[in-house]
């Protein structure tokens, strides 16, 4: 049997609530559990301490016995400090910009850095007229 420590859905309609709980990950999301852990309460503000409601012994009895959290868990847990933070997955390189248009960036970082050039010596060239008077 494979233990997941994950969420369990509770509250009404857009108003979410839920519930940490050690269950066997055959198990509906919010149908039967082992044991439960704690409480999450999205709606609070990160700061408050009402937020995440842990009893950190049992967690880390159910980590030690192999159960394993959920993504959202293991990074709320890392915070807690009681396992450490999740690798996070690098994102595919779809999104980047093709070869023409980081040609076309170049261009025009280099017109842009020309002009900025320009103006520079155009305004040091005036004070240096001066200075020889």
């Amino acid at each position: 049997m494979s233990v997941r420590i994950r969420l369990s859905r509770g509250g009404s309609k857009k108003r979410p609530y839920y519930h940490i709980v050690a269950a066997d990950s055959r198990a509906p999301r919010d149908g039967r559990y082992i044991e439960k852990l704690g409480a999450y309460n999205p709606l609070l503000p990160q700061d408050n301490e009402n937020r995440v409601v842990v009893d950190k012994e049992k967690v880390a009895a159910w980590l030690s016995k192999g159960a394993q959290p959920t993504d959202r868990l293991q990074k709320i847990f890392a915070n807690l400090g009681l396992c450490a933070a999740p690798v996070m997955v690098e994102h595919p390189k779809k999104s980047a910009p093709k070869a023409k248009a980081v040609e076309r960036m170049k261009e025009k970082e280099a017109k842009a850095a020309a002009a900025a050039e320009a103006a520079a010596a155009a305004t040091a060239e005036p004070v240096a007229e001066e200075s020889a008077e």
